[in-house]
C-alpha cells in the first residue's frame, strides 16, 4: 500500500473519529489489532459498543467505501470483535457499523451505516 493511501486512510479515521464524537459516541479505541484481526474504531453510544469500519476514497471508480466491506472483511472485523469482547467483556450490546467517507470536494462526504452488517 502506497503511503498516499495510508495518509488518506489515517485521515479518514480522524475524520470518522470527530463525526462519532460529534453525534455524542465515547471513543473506547481506535486502531484496535489483535490476532483475529483490526478494527479501525470502537465506539460507545448507550447501550451500544460500535466496531467501526472506515473506507476512505477519493472518488467512486472501484465503488463506494461501503462497498468495499464483503464479506471477507466483514468476518475478519467479527473475529477481531470476537476476540476484543473476549479480553475486555461488555454488557453492551455489539454492533457493526461503516463509515464511507468520499473526498471530491472542499468537504468531506460522510456515510455512516449503523447496523451494517451482523454475525
Amino acid at each position: 500500500m502506497t503511503q498516499q493511501r495510508l495518509s488518506l486512510g489515517r485521515w479518514g479515521e480522524q475524520q470518522a473519529v470527530c463525526y462519532l464524537r460529534r453525534r455524542l459516541y465515547r471513543i473506547v479505541a481506535t486502531n484496535y489489532s489483535c490476532r483475529g484481526g483490526e478494527i479501525d474504531i470502537i465506539a460507545q453510544r448507550g447501550g451500544i459498543l460500535a466496531f467501526v469500519e472506515v473506507k476512505t476514497r477519493r472518488g467512486t471508480a472501484y465503488g463506494t467505501g461501503g462497498e468495499a466491506v464483503n464479506e471477507r472483511k466483514q468476518r475478519q472485523i467479527i473475529r477481531a470483535a470476537q476476540w476484543y469482547l473476549a479480553s475486555q467483556p461488555s454488557p453492551l450490546q455489539p454492533r457493526f457499523d461503516v463509515i464511507s467517507i468520499l473526498v471530491s470536494g472542499a468537504v468531506p462526504v460522510i456515510d455512516h451505516v449503523p447496523n451494517a452488517f451482523t454475525l
